[in-house]
C-alpha cells in the first residue's frame, strides 16, 4: 500500500501529516485517489499563485522540456528562459533593484541575501524580527524569531539581534554595526501581521542613517498575493535586497534575491564564487517563472485580489471569528484557540475544503487560495467554513 510506503520510506516533517493521497489537481481543485474533490484555499502554502496546471505555465514547461534541461551550473551559460525572466522582473521593480540571482528555494535566497548584506557592508551583525520566518536552513534559521524551533540546532550564526515588528522603540537597535535588517513585508508565520504607522519607512530611514542594508522577504507576499506585484509597493518602501520564492514559479520550486547590479557583482570576487548553486535558474523552472509573471502582468489577477479579499471579509462574519488579518489573498482567520483551529481545518477537509495552519500563531487559520480563484469558489468555500463553525 502506498500509504504504508509513505510513512516507511519518505521522511516526514511532522508525526501527523494530513496524508491525502493525491490523484491530480486542476484550477482551484485537488482530487484524491478515491475520487473526492477538494476546493483548495491554501495553494501549496501560497506557492500555486495561478492555481494548479495553469495552461500558460504548463505550455511553457512542456515547450522547454523539448529543448534542454540542466546543462551547466548557474551563471556560466546564457539560457534564454532565465535571462528573459530576470529582464522582465527588473522592468517591474523600482531602482536600484535590477540584478536577480535565481536559486532553488526561498530559504536559499535568504542565505544569499544575508551573505550579500555582509559583503556590501563589511559588517557581521544581522537584525531580524521576533516571530519571523525566513526559511529553515542554518542561516535562515538564525534569523528566525522563534526560539522553540531553533534551540535543538544551536549554535547557529553569531551576532544576530532581534527587534519587535512594528516597534519604533526598537529601531535604535539598528546601529553602525548592523550589516542587514531582514524583515518580512507582512509577517507570515506570526499570523499575517502587516506593518503599521509607516513602520517600514521608518526602518528604511534608520538603515540609511547607519549604512545598513534593508532586506525585505517577499517569499509569501510577492507576485500579486497582496493586490500589488510586491507587498512593499503598498508601503512606499524600497529594500536594498529583495527576497522572493513560492508564488513566482507557478507551482515549481524556486527562489531569488534581487539587488543593484553594483552590489550583486560583489559576489563574483573576493572571494571568487561568493554564492554558487548547481540548479538555480533551471531552464524549465525559469520558463514557469516567466509564464507566471507574464500572466500576472497581462491579466487583471493582481488588481482583482483586493476585490476578492473584500468578498472573503464580507462572507466570513461569525461570532467565532475574532479577526481577519492580512491583505489581498494572504488572509488569516483568528479564532479562539488552537483546538478550534484544528477542528476547523480538519472538519473542512472532511467536507472538501483545504485550509491549513500558520507556523507560530496557533489561533490562526490560513486562507491563501490561488489568485485565479473565482467568486463562486470563494462563496462555496466560505459556506463550508461557516457550516463548520456552526457545528463546532
Amino acid at each position: 500500500m502506498i500509504r504504508d510506503d509513505f510513512f516507511q520510506f519518505q521522511a516526514q516533517t511532522t508525526s501527523h501529516p494530513l496524508a491525502m493521497e493525491v490523484s491530480h489537481a486542476k484550477g482551484s481543485y485537488i482530487y484524491d485517489t478515491s475520487g473526492k474533490v477538494y476546493l483548495d484555499f491554501v495553494a501549496g502554502v501560497s506557492a500555486c499563485s495561478l492555481g494548479h496546471q495553469h495552461p500558460n505555465v504548463m505550455h511553457a514547461i512542456k515547450t522547454q522540456l523539448d529543448k534542454y534541461l540542466h546543462v551547466m551550473v548557474y551563471g556560466e551559460y546564457i539560457q534564454r528562459p532565465a535571462v528573459e525572466f530576470t529582464k522582465l522582473l527588473a522592468a517591474q521593480l523600482p531602482r536600484p533593484l535590477e540584478a536577480t540571482y535565481l536559486t532553488n528555494s526561498g530559504t536559499e535566497a535568504t542565505e544569499g541575501a544575508l551573505k550579500l548584506a555582509k559583503r556590501i557592508t563589511g559588517r557581521t551583525e544581522l537584525v531580524a524580527a521576533h516571530h519571523a520566518y525566513h526559511g529553515n536552513t542554518q542561516g535562515a534559521m538564525s534569523v528566525m524569531g522563534f526560539e522553540e524551533r531553533k534551540q535543538a540546532y544551536r549554535p547557529l550564526l553569531p551576532d544576530v539581534r532581534f527587534i519587535e515588528f512594528n516597534s519604533e522603540d526598537d529601531l535604535g537597535k539598528i546601529t553602525e554595526r548592523t550589516a542587514g535588517v531582514i524583515l518580512e513585508t507582512i509577517q507570515g508565520g506570526a499570523g499575517f501581521v502587516g506593518p503599521t504607522n509607516d513602520y517600514l519607512k521608518k526602518v528604511r530611514q534608520r538603515c540609511d542613517e547607519v549604512g545598513a542594508m534593508l532586506i525585505l522577504d517577499e517569499i509569501q507576499p510577492g507576485f500579486g498575493r497582496t493586490g500589488k506585484l510586491f507587498g512593499f509597493q503598498h508601503y512606499d518602501t524600497v529594500p536594498d535586497i529583495l527576497v522572493m520564492g513560492k508564488g513566482m514559479g507557478g507551482g515549481m520550486p524556486v527562489g531569488a534575491f534581487t539587488a543593484s547590479s553594483e552590489h550583486m557583482k560583489l559576489l563574483q570576487n573576493h572571494p571568487k564564487l561568493g554564492h554558487i548553486t548547481t540548479f538555480g535558474g533551471h531552464p524549465v523552472i525559469a520558463s514557469a517563472c516567466l509564464a507566471t509573471l507574464q500572466t500576472l502582468l497581462e491579466s487583471n489577477l493582481v488588481e482583482e485580489t483586493l476585490q476578492k479579499e473584500q468578498l472573503f471579509r464580507s462572507l466570513l462574519i461569525h461570532p467565532k471569528i475574532r479577526e481577519i488579518r492580512g491583505k489581498g489573498l494572504m488572509l488569516a482567520l483568528m479564532l479562539a484557540d488552537a483546538e478550534t483551529v484544528n477542528k476547523v481545518v480538519l472538519s473542512c477537509q472532511d467536507k472538501g475544503l483545504i485550509l491549513f495552519w500558520l507556523l507560530f500563531e496557533p489561533s490562526a487559520v490560513r486562507i491563501t487560495p490561488p489568485l485565479t480563484i473565482s467568486e463562486e469558489e470563494i462563496r462555496k468555500g466560505c459556506g463550508i467554513i461557516l457550516e463548520v463553525l456552526n457545528e463546532s
